[in-house]
Order: C-alpha cells, then structure tokens, then sequence
C-alpha cells in the first residue's frame, strides 16, 4: 500500500509532539508553618507536680529555659540497695489538642536496669501500685517489661480547649471543672497540686506515678540515666 508522504510527515510530527509534551515537568511550591513553644505548653504538654529531694519539682528543665529546653525527673539523689521510693504525682500530660488523645503504652531505654516501675492514674495523692487504694491505676511499666500491650489503649485523655493556662477533669463543663496549672519559676514548668481526680475519656489530664525500687543486688552504682518513651495515637481524622 502506498503511503502518502504528507500524511508520514505529519503523523512523525504528531509523534514527536505527544513525546515532547510527556516529558515536560511543572514546579509548583507551598509555603509551611510550624511554632515550637515549651514543652508545658505544647499541644500535648508536660506538667509539674511532686517534689524531689532538693524541694523542687520532679519534673524540671534542666539546663536553659530560653535556647534547647529539656525536661529531666530528677527522681532523687541518693539511693542504696533495698530502697524504694514512690512519686504518686512525678508528672502530668495534659491534652490540648481539639481531639482526644490516646495512650497505648510506655517504656524506658537506658543503658543500666531501671529499676522503675511506672503507672497511670487520675488520683494525684494516691499510691497506683493497686487498684484498692486508686481504681483508676493502669500499670505500664516493670523495670524492663512493658505491662500494658503496645496494641490496647491504657488511658485516653479526653479532647483539650488549646489553652495551657488550665487542664479540665471534665470537659463536658469546662466552666466549673477546670483547674489552673500556674507556672513554677523554679523548676520553670507549669504544675499542679489540685487533688482533682482525672478519668480516663472525660479529664484532658492524667498523673504519672513512678516507684524506683532498688533490690538487694544492683548491677552497677553511679548515676542512672535514661528515656521515658509514652506512645500516643489518635483516630482524628481517620
């Protein structure tokens, strides 16, 4: 069959025209932003409440409060063999996000056994170590067990109001169930000593108890360092 040169001509140049078209790219852009504020009043925040040893806070910044603040514990200074010591209130976590907020599980990296043992609950005062003297106790931690399953909520914190000046132990009447977390200028955190109890799914706060059980036998003496790491997860936007 004979061909008609034109139409091969215009057929290639259609050709080439589609492969040209193929191969060009676009550049477009977006701009971003983000604001990092202090960690006692960040979206999901950390608050003050026990003392340690030296009368201030558990829960402080150690180093600058202006340039790379960093939360500590400070769990206490001197311990020996045998020693146990419980921090019922060691630290809060406040929800500020529009959505509840929930916990799965906790645990701790360090270079040297813990000897920690960690819960959470909503009466400040009370012992967490049994759910007689606190309902409320979900326990997480066991020196370098995970307790509570990496898949399971162990406590949610009901949606906050975006306002780090209060947390709320029922956020279905914000106007008379909340609770001002006033700033510590020593230990540079918010904090709280109201005895206000906190129910998972209806405060936007929970406590932190830590027990630091020393046995008879450690492996090494010395300082011991490490991480607390509190996994969150939120079904908002699923």
């Amino acid at each position: 069959m004979k061909v008609n040169r034109k139409w091969m001509i215009l057929a290639i140049m259609f050709l080439l025209l589609n492969m040209a078209v193929a191969t060009q790219y676009a550049v477009t852009k977006i701009g971003y932003v983000y604001t990092i504020v202090h960690p006692s009043d960040a979206s999901i925040r950390y608050i003050g409440s026990d003392n340690s040893s030296d009368g201030i806070r558990v829960l402080r910044v150690s180093g600058s409060n202006v340039t790379d603040i960093q939360l500590v514990l400070r769990l206490g200074d001197i311990y020996s063999s045998n020693m146990k010591k419980t921090f019922t209130a060691a630290f809060g976590l406040v929800n500020e996000e529009t959505y509840p907020i929930n916990i799965t599980y906790i645990n701790v990296s360090s270079s040297n056994y813990t000897y920690m043992k960690i819960w959470l609950h909503g009466n400040r005062t009370a012992n967490a170590n049994s759910t007689l003297t606190d309902p409320s106790s979900v326990f997480m931690w066991d020196n370098n067990t995970i307790v509570n399953a990496t898949n399971t909520t162990a406590w949610t914190l009901a949606s906050g109001d975006a306002n780090s000046s209060g947390m709320c132990y029922n956020v279905s009447d914000r106007t008379n169930c909340t609770i001002p977390t006033p700033w510590d200028e020593t230990a540079h955190v918010r904090y709280s000593i109201n005895n206000s109890n906190a129910t998972s799914g209806v405060s936007d706060f929970v406590w932190v108890q830590i027990t630091v059980d020393i046995p008879e036998s450690v492996e090494s003496i010395g300082a011991h360092t490490g991480t607390i790491w509190i996994h969150l997860e939120s079904d908002a936007g699923a």
